[in-house]
């Protein structure tokens, strides 16, 4: 049981995908503008949730 918590608590894959979304581009792979325009809306959107749980924690912790 607690072998499956583990794995389900992993973070692993999560932190990885963080890295490579903020990463600046590779020139050697080939882009088009709407690929870029994807990975800046999914920029700007892991932004604003970060934001969004300081504030929940700064609410229920100060308030």
């Amino acid at each position: 049981m607690w072998s499956k918590l583990k794995h389900f608590f992993q973070l692993g894959e999560v932190a990885a995908y963080f890295i490579r979304v903020f990463r600046p581009h590779d020139p050697k792979y080939p882009t088009s503008f709407n690929l870029r325009m994807m990975h800046g809306i999914n920029r700007i959107s892991i932004i604003m949730f970060l934001v969004c749980l300081v504030v929940i924690f700064l609410r229920k912790c100060v308030l």
